[in-house]
């Protein structure tokens, strides 16, 4: 049977009194929860303030402070839901500096996303940023970058292996395709050699 407007403001009035009594059983509010929540807020908005995170590095710095990791759910659901957490742009924005300003390749860039608990289809549409093309020439310009610490043409093939593994390990330890990251190096320690010798 449905309530008339009286009886409903009456139930309103008591709901009132009993949340501004610090009554919690009215139903239309569990401020205890609502309390719990805000910590949990308050310390994941506080990450956010540091840098942007995935959700899931979120969850699990706020399970390693000891927040409830159900609340912690609904409290992430909360921020994703308002868009202060989108794991989709957090990935493309990722690789796009990290590719950019460090120099990092795909396969670099695919295991630090899946690290950071980002999901396969969010991983791809953010890869895709980065063409063959992209990779080569990001390689190049590392491998040419190392090439010119070179001050003078190596003296024997022992010296040129040595400045030759430089480059390469450049390469590599940014996660450059072996086969490619030899041939670039190569090119650019050529390269730098024919500076050095010209007048």
């Amino acid at each position: 049977m449905n309530r008339s407007a009286p009886e409903k403001l009456e139930q309103l009035r008591h709901a009132i009194d009993a949340y501004e009594n610090g009554q919690v059983g009215a139903g239309l509010f569990d401020r205890e929860a609502e309390e719990a929540k805000s910590k949990v807020r308050a310390r994941a908005l506080g990450l956010l303030d540091q840098r942007s995170r995935s959700r899931h590095e979120l969850y699990v710095r706020l399970v390693q402070a000891e927040f409830d990791p159900e609340m912690v759910k609904d409290v992430l659901d909360d921020l994703a839901h308002v868009g202060l957490i989108n794991d989709a742009a957090f990935a493309a924005e990722w690789v796009r500096q990290r590719h950019k300003r460090r120099g990092k390749s795909r396969s670099v860039l695919a295991r630090e996303l899946r690290d950071k608990g980002i999901h396969q289809d969010d991983r791809d549409d953010a890869l895709d940023q980065i063409d063959a093309a992209d990779e080569e020439a990001m390689a190049r310009a590392l491998a040419e970058k190392k090439a010119r610490n070179l001050k003078a043409v190596p003296v024997d093939r022992k010296e040129r292996d040595k400045a030759l593994r430089r480059i390469v390990g450049v390469l590599a330890r940014r996660g450059f395709n072996e086969g490619m990251s030899l041939s670039i190096a190569i090119a650019a320690l050529d390269k730098r050699c024919e500076e050095l010798s010209s007048p």
